[in-house]
């Protein structure tokens, strides 16, 4: 694709309606004491007050380090998870509020890709069996045989045999059961996939693969991707944004190539640091900016902005105010005061 195709692109989804809108997510997660008569003691807040949005054909990448809640903000998308507070939107509809029985058609709409493609396919179900099961649950193919026709349509669309659907998932590789994932995301033609580290389970060569294959499909049915991964460079290639996640709350957010090239939060830097370049003279030549200390406890987070006791530029207010994520340029949105604007 074109430079003039990809600016094309990315002002189209700008001026796009939001598929999926996510306000003040919450998600604190009860730490109870007791044996029999358990009560409340803290909270673990796992994500805490997101915001951001996803326009119908777009990728945005959710970025940081493990236990960020990336994941978490993942499931609640889902409804796997019921939120604490906030709203999630999708197609003008809050289903944060939803009842279980209401999820029906949301189920559909919205559909996830899980990391390790061996648990999250049933061992004792055959690969059709695997992915019509969708199909018949939600009455979208009644007929046996054209459920059948449409698993073999669905296997060569995601690159594998029709007759790997007489297969069980042990007798495939990694990258195929992961195929077979996807295959079974396609089923029910749903509007919008969370990807949850899709890849990260995967061989080097089999990522670029199936990273592949994802962009095509988007190309090609024009839903929407939630993509959590900690790989930069895979997302850098998959995304259209970047949201970048510490500690419960997103610290940054902007175009792909904007928060690669210009990164402002002190902890967008350190990642990017942290991401080797394949040229060694290029790498020796590199600064890198090491973080000190650990990741706080998210039962007890810090107050004010929470990275804090790790940022070489904070100052005082830093430990007393928590900072709203703002646009700190058209398009760039940044929760962090001390940084001077250019």
């Amino acid at each position: 694709m074109s430079a003039a195709e990809d600016m094309v692109e990315e002002d189209s989804l700008a001026e796009a309606e939001p598929l999926l809108r996510v306000e003040g997510l919450k998600m604190h997660f009860p730490v109870t004491d007791g044996l029999f008569l358990k009560h409340t003691v803290g909270l673990v807040k796992a994500v805490d007050g997101v915001s951001f949005t996803i326009a119908p054909g777009e990728t945005l990448g959710l970025v940081g380090e493990s236990g960020c809640g990336k994941t978490t903000v993942g499931r609640c998308i889902l409804r796997l998870e019921q939120p604490t507070a906030g709203k999630v939107i999708f197609s003008g509809v809050d289903i944060a509020g939803m009842k279980t029985s209401e999820m029906s058609d949301l189920r559909q709409d919205v559909q996830v890709i899980f990391q390790d493609p061996f648990s999250s396919l049933n061992p004792r179900m055959k690969i059709g069996s695997i992915i019509s099961e969708a199909m018949r649950v939600h009455g979208i193919i009644k007929d046996a045989t054209e459920r059948r026709e449409r698993v073999s349509e669905l296997l060569r669309i995601c690159g594998l045999n029709p007759r790997f659907a007489d297969r069980y998932p042990h007798e495939m590789s990694g990258g195929q059961r992961q195929r077979v994932g996807i295959a079974r995301a396609l089923s029910v033609n749903p509007k919008f996939i969370v990807c949850d580290e899709a890849v990260s389970a995967l061989d080097v060569s089999i990522q670029a693969q199936i990273i592949n294959l994802l962009e095509d499909l988007q190309k090609q049915f024009n839903f929407s991707y939630l993509f959590i991964a900690h790989d930069l460079s895979v997302v850098r290639h998959l995304c259209h944004r970047v949201a970048v996640m510490y500690l419960g709350k997103i610290v940054e957010l902007a175009d792909c190539d904007e928060l690669f090239d210009n990164p402002k939060h002190p902890y967008t830097r350190a990642l990017l640091s942290a991401v080797p370049v394949p040229d060694p003279e290029i790498e020796a030549a590199r600064s890198h900016q090491i973080l000190e200390g650990e990741v706080p406890s998210p039962i007890n987070p810090p107050s004010g902005c929470v990275f804090h006791p790790r940022c070489p530029q904070a100052i005082e207010t830093c430990k007393r105010d928590i900072p709203e994520l703002q646009e700190f340029t058209p398009g760039h949105m940044l929760a962090c005061p001390v940084v001077p604007r250019e």
